[in-house]
């Protein structure tokens, strides 16, 4: 009788494992009443740009009337979207702007969706997290290849790379007296980006040049401006170390420093002229006493200087 008995209770424990298995099976089969699920991975809600509400897109399979709550990590709801509402089969869109039932401000962190079809009887947790993230990159350092440049077109020191180094991946903003004119492409916690010396495509006057360096996150916060890393640069094309040389004798040689990073340059001395190159410039003073005009070319740019022989 106890043999019967276990024989009889081994095939029932096959027959409802094969009915769980086919059960199993054909809710496999079953289409998710929720498809074409586009959800915002991050955003910021103070940061006065375009993403500062995140978009829910969530398409639907048949009319329902639908519940979406934002949760938290402990999968405790933080913000009713919609409660109840009435949705047609196809596209509807949910907006969460960063804020709780209660109209505070959501802690930085992330954030699941859940949806709740009335009608179909059934609750679905998207798998989508979304990153609410409020905190600009800090710039840690910020410092350029070299301190002199020289955009005149012949390939030396016509650049500058800025290196920087972020608190948190971000894309890197350099300005100039307030305009943006380098938005980086990497957006990682180190890297470098090329400045040409150019502002709206015309090339700055010599001399002293002060750019700001700052960044932007994915999730669109910047940095602030008084937190934005100075960086000094000189552009330079041809410069004499003196603009005003006395005692020189006449008919004698002279020497003056010419700081360039062409090859050669032409100069000009009264009625004399000639080419020359490296950073000193040996000449030969007129030969009757007066002030002259030293003239120094190099692609299109020049410097001067008075030389006063007697």
């Amino acid at each position: 009788m106890q043999r019967v008995l276990t024989t009889a209770t081994l095939v029932g424990l096959l027959v409802a494992t094969a009915a769980a298995f086919a059960i199993t099976e054909r809710l496999k089969l079953v289409k998710s009443p929720i498809y074409g699920t586009v959800i915002t991975r991050v955003f910021s809600p103070v940061c006065q740009c375009a993403d500062a509400k995140a978009t829910i897109r969530l398409k639907f399979r048949h009319r329902d009337n639908v519940t979406v709550d934002v949760l938290d990590r402990r999968r405790t709801i933080v913000r009713t979207l919609t409660f109840g509402q009435l949705v047609p089969r196809g596209q509807t869109v949910f907006h969460w702007d960063g804020k709780t039932d209660l109209g505070a401000r959501a802690r930085d962190g992330g954030y699941e969706v859940q949806v709740h079809l009335e009608n179909q009887h059934r609750t679905i947790l998207l798998p989508n997290t979304i990153s609410l993230d409020t905190k600009p990159p800090e710039i840690v350092d910020a410092h350029p290849n070299r301190t002199d440049l020289s955009p005149d077109g012949d390939h030396l020191g016509d650049t500058v790379s800025i290196e920087y180094t972020l608190s948190k991946p971000g894309y890197a903003l350099v300005t100039y007296r307030g305009k943006r004119i380098i938005r980086g492409r990497s957006h990682k916690v180190r890297g470098a980006v090329v400045w040409t010396g150019r502002i709206g495509g015309k090339v700055l006057k010599p001399g002293e040049v002060t750019l700001l360096v700052g960044a932007v996150d994915a999730a669109g916060n910047k940095t602030p401006l008084a937190d934005r890393w100075p960086v000094t640069v000189r552009i330079r094309y041809i410069l004499l170390a003196n603009r005003h040389i006395t005692g020189v004798k006449a008919g004698r040689r002279f020497d003056i420093g010419v700081s360039t990073d062409a090859k050669r340059y032409r100069w000009r001395l009264g009625a004399r002229a000639g080419i020359a190159s490296g950073p000193v410039l040996t000449l030969r003073a007129p030969a009757s006493a007066g002030t002259y005009r030293l003239v120094v070319l190099a692609h299109g740019h020049t410097d001067a200087a008075a030389v006063v022989v007697k």
